[in-house]
């Protein structure tokens, strides 16, 4: 079985330290979460795994880490200044603040009829939706609402109360990015220089990104500050079709091969009004966030996007490409980031095959899908965290049967501080062996290690399996080989 619900996510991350509301002592700050000593070391294996699977096991892959401030050209020529934005709508009575295609996409849910109606407004939006707050229908306008976070760089006119001359202010605006792919393209030609790579090739990038979201929520599923696993994928033209669905299947495959049923994965083509400008074909991997829902379809919701961007993030940002008037598209560029093909002897831009992924979200689908309930001999249930090994913030937790006895937790101390240096280890005697047991079942310890009485006697150990809690002894001399096979698995 997998979480009923994030709620029940949401209960348990904040009870065994995965992740707690952000600034809490000062009322909290909406959707902002502090990621705790579990929920860190989740994120950091879920990162780790990608990383690993995506630039260590490839001959054709390299990494990057690139500013998040960046020159405000980037988001002008990426196009992110006019045209990254949410339609914004407000409700005159209760002053409500909404997405006006969510509110849109909920009413025609209910309303089919309504879903090829053309309404006057510059942003489709039906002014006879109820407002979710107060049931009223009085709606300003609906507006586009920009969201990236803006912000000034350096001493500032408005930051030194002087007085604001000229442009002086506006010159120094900047943005925190509100993704990582832009860095990589502004790269493209030093990565491929430097690192002498030949198309096709890709440069992967985990980092922070920022949006100023309208309407977050969800626990850590829509918030403002999120970081992203990305790669842009860089192939001939005419061959992206072929690259696209091959990154599609490697995508999917990895979130089952990492313990998310396909049952709760699923496959979205993004239909043609769904696209973004720059987009010949995006497909989308859905996750069952919203098993509570009614509405079947309502149950799925993004969870990583592998899109086929074309040639037009190198090109836009390049000094070369000309517009329809022979006007150079980008006058700003100092630099042409087409690639020379000696083999074919062609100069062309590369097309972008880019998977994007969440942290966030990943680890969110994780948690959900690996929890289940079980049922002790005792009749008491108990959560069991069945996380991959390789995501599971704690790999054993070495627990003594008997803390009284100086010889016991010698001896268990001694185990943890020989297991650390090759996995992450804990020794826990702050209950009774079978609260022990259930506190590392909830928080996904695969294994845990028992030091008892006999221990002394014959060098050996019980060790527990998390998923199946079967029991079997090993000697103290095969605990680090046992352990590393049966995480490796």
């Amino acid at each position: 079985m997998s979480a009923p619900n994030i709620e029940t996510i949401v209960s348990l991350a904040k009870r065994r330290g995965f992740v707690f509301p952000s600034s809490e002592i000062y009322g909290g700050l909406g959707s902002a979460w502090d990621y705790g000593p579990l929920g860190v070391e989740l994120c950091n294996n879920v990162k780790r795994a990608w990383w690993r699977w995506m630039v260590y096991e490839r001959d054709d892959m390299e990494g990057l880490d690139s500013s998040i401030i960046l020159n405000r050209a980037v988001w002008k020529y990426s196009g992110h200044e006019e045209t990254f934005s949410d339609p914004l709508v407000d409700c005159k009575k209760c002053n409500g603040r909404f997405r006006a295609d969510k509110l849109q996409e909920e009413y025609e849910h209910h309303h089919p009829e309504a879903r090829h109606l053309v309404y006057e407004t510059k942003i489709r939006f039906n002014p006879n939706i109820k407002c979710p707050n107060c049931g009223a229908s009085d709606w300003t306008d609906a507006r586009p609402f920009n969201l990236m976070f803006r912000t000034q760089l350096g001493a500032t006119a408005e930051a030194a109360n002087e007085t604001d001359e000229g442009d002086i202010y506006l010159s120094n605006v900047a943005y925190l990015r509100p993704e990582t792919a832009q860095g990589i393209f502004i790269n493209f030609h030093l990565v491929q220089q430097t690192m002498r790579r030949k198309v096709p090739f890709g440069i992967a990038q985990i980092g922070k990104s920022f949006r100023n979201e309208v309407t977050p929520g969800n626990f850590i599923f829509r918030t403002r500050e999120f970081e992203q696993m990305e790669m842009e994928y860089f192939v001939r033209p005419g061959e992206d079709e072929t690259a696209h669905q091959e990154w599609i299947d490697n995508c999917y495959n990895w979130y089952a091969s990492l313990g998310l049923s396909r049952d709760n994965l699923r496959l979205y083509e993004q239909p043609k009004e769904e696209l973004a400008h720059y987009a010949k074909r995006t497909v989308d991997i859905h996750y069952r966030f919203f098993p509570e829902r009614a509405d079947e379809e309502k149950h799925w919701d993004e969870l990583m996007g592998i899109a086929n961007r074309t040639d037009f993030d190198l090109k836009a940002h390049s000094k070369n490409p000309l517009n329809e008037e022979g006007k150079r598209v980008n006058p700003d560029s100092t630099e042409d980031l087409s690639y020379f093909d000696e083999a074919r002897k062609e100069r062309y831009y590369p097309y972008v095959i880019e998977p994007a992924a969440g942290v966030n979200r990943s680890v969110l689908a994780f948690l959900m899908d690996a929890y289940s309930e079980r049922t002790t001999e005792k009749g008491e249930p108990r959560v069991v965290l069945k996380l991959h090994p390789k995501l599971a913030p704690i790999k054993v937790a070495v627990l003594p049967l008997a803390k009284n006895k100086p010889e016991i937790v010698g001896m268990a101390k001694a185990i943890k501080r020989s297991l650390q240096p090759l996995m992450r280890a804990v020794y826990d005697d702050t209950g009774g062996i079978g609260k022990l047991y259930a506190r590392q079942d909830e928080i996904g310890t695969p294994f845990c290690v028992t030091v008892d009485h006999q221990s002394l006697e014959d060098e050996a150990v019980t060790v527990r399996d998390r998923d199946t809690w079967e029991q079997e002894r090993i000697k103290v001399a095969d605990l680090q080989q046992h352990l590393q096979t049966r995480l490796i698995k």
